[in-house]
């Protein structure tokens, strides 16, 4: 069996180790457009459990992964000068590079073919032999784009504009800022992913964007104005902004990619090309290479093709369902971040981390918080609440 993967992302290359480790025979070949080594982004995050699905699959990448990742438990929210705390589960995140580089070296060392500086282009005889080819080349995808009618491609934008960064200075927790200006408010999530830096994504609302002159200011001016409103958490660390030539603009609204079929004849999508979910759940990474563990488990029985493809997107569709409901809920909390802000730090913090739920657009901030503090020391109450909002969630994805 031949298999193509265009794209050399974390869905490309843990597809590539799975499939050659399932069957050394298989050539399976991955097409990278950037040279080797470059890569936009910083960090990624990913949660234990994720770890253990890798454990499971491939333990040597897994292994890697575990021994370069930072881990942080607590998660930290400035609001203006006022601070608050919150204990919650166990994060990880490692940068983007390094599970590139984790992940092509294994890939290599079972024998896969992995080319950089490779445009593949829809249509290149490159791809003519192949039993699959995998577009793994992102939301944007090329490949995707030229059947976009076969597969029913939808890219639909958020209105507030963002920003991926890194910074010197490390976060041990996940850490929320909140800063006010004459033009509203602006915020940004930081975590550290490596003893060195750590990511920041800043994001505010489009008059604020304009109204602070970021649409048409110069690149290391709108760093150093950022700098200036997140003073306090940066602790007099500077923020750092992409150099990479290629990849999307610096200030995004974020696309939010659907397609209602997932292959057409012997051509695949996975990750970003297949799905995307608002950065804000930090999930995109981990929905990949789950993509990778699922595609790969469908073509292990050397079924019909067709019928392996079909298989693969019932089971991913099906899975990814409650968290692209939660991306969207926690999008939209964001947007409408103004609901929220008055409340005093505690409080608000405590609906951040509410932020996934259908019922808290519908009910106000102060009375969800005391509704939300009853119900987590009564069990009745919480088996209701998990009712109503599976409910009402079933509902707005019908319409």
């Amino acid at each position: 069996m031949k298999v193509i993967c265009v794209g050399g992302g974390p869905a490309s290359l843990y597809l590539a180790v799975l499939l050659k480790q399932q069957d050394p025979r298989r050539r399976i070949q991955v097409h990278e457009k950037n040279p080797a080594g470059a890569t936009y982004g910083w960090g990624v995050t990913y949660w234990p459990d994720m770890l253990d699905t890798l454990l499971r699959h491939d333990e040597p990448s897994a292994r890697a992964v575990d021994r370069h990742s930072l881990r942080w438990r607590d998660g930290v929210a400035h609001v203006g000068d006022r601070i608050t705390v919150h204990e919650g589960d166990e994060g990880r995140a490692i940068g983007r590079h390094r599970l590139l580089a984790l992940l092509s070296d294994r890939a290599a060392e079972l024998g896969v073919e992995i080319t950089y500086g490779s445009t593949v282009a829809p249509g290149d005889p490159l791809l003519e032999g192949a039993d699959l080819v995998v577009a793994g080349d992102g939301a944007r995808s090329a490949l995707r784009e030229r059947h976009a009618g076969r597969f029913g491609t939808r890219i639909t934008t958020g209105t507030n504009r963002f920003v991926w960064l890194g910074t010197t200075k490390v976060f041990r927790s996940f850490t929320f800022a909140f800063a006010e200006t004459d033009h509203g408010w602006v915020w940004a999530y930081a975590y550290g992913f490596d003893g060195e830096h750590s990511t920041c994504i800043v994001e505010c609302a489009p008059a604020t964007w304009s109204g602070l002159g970021l649409d048409t200011m110069e690149r290391e001016e709108a760093l150093r104005l950022l700098e200036k409103l997140f003073a306090g958490p940066l602790d007099g660390h500077r923020l750092i902004g992409r150099t990479d030539a290629d990849g999307p603009s610096q200030w995004q609204c974020f696309p939010t990619v659907t397609n209602t079929a997932w292959s057409h004849g012997n051509l695949v999508l996975i990750g970003d090309a297949a799905h995307t979910t608002h950065y804000s759940i930090g999930a995109g990474t981990t929905l990949a290479m789950q993509d990778a563990i699922a595609l790969a488990a469908e073509l292990r029985d050397g079924r019909p093709l067709a019928e392996s493809l079909a298989a693969y997107e019932r089971t991913r569709r099906h899975e990814l369902l409650p968290l692209q409901s939660a991306a969207r809920y926690s999008a939209a909390w964001y947007e409408d971040l103004t609901r929220y802000i008055g409340l005093a730090p505690h409080q608000m913090f405590a609906l951040l981390g509410q932020r996934h739920s259908p019922l808290l657009p519908y009910v106000p901030p102060q009375l969800y918080y005391r509704l939300d503090r009853a119900v987590g020391r009564a069990q009745p109450l919480r088996e209701l609440k998990r009712r109503l909002g599976h409910g009402l969630a079933r509902m707005l994805q019908s319409r």
